[in-house]
């Protein structure tokens, strides 16, 4: 229940921002946009490129989400791997 009321906002959001994806790209999206922060996705090349309608490159932009603290991180590696994979309905 907690993670469904923290995730409507952001899904209002996306369903808004782009009505036009596909469940397994709004899926993926909100999963990094969880992650990430909502500020940090408006102002990520990400953001522009679906603004744009270049959804394949912003799939490539999943993979340099990947550090915390500086570090490259091997969960990040793995979330992102997983997400850009969900993004492209593998």
């Amino acid at each position: 229940m907690l993670l469904a009321r923290d995730l409507e906002p952001l899904e209002i959001y996306l369903s808004a921002v782009f009505p036009d994806l596909t469940q397994n790209e709004f899926d993926a999206l909100a999963s990094f946009c969880f992650n990430v922060g909502l500020r940090a996705f408006e102002t990520s090349t990400m953001f522009r490129m679906l603004k744009a309608g270049d959804k394949t490159g912003a799939a490539n932009e999943f993979g340099r989400w990947i550090h915390g603290g500086g570090k490259e991180l091997p969960g990040l590696v793995r979330r992102r791997a997983d997400e850009r994979d969900l993004f492209l309905g593998r």
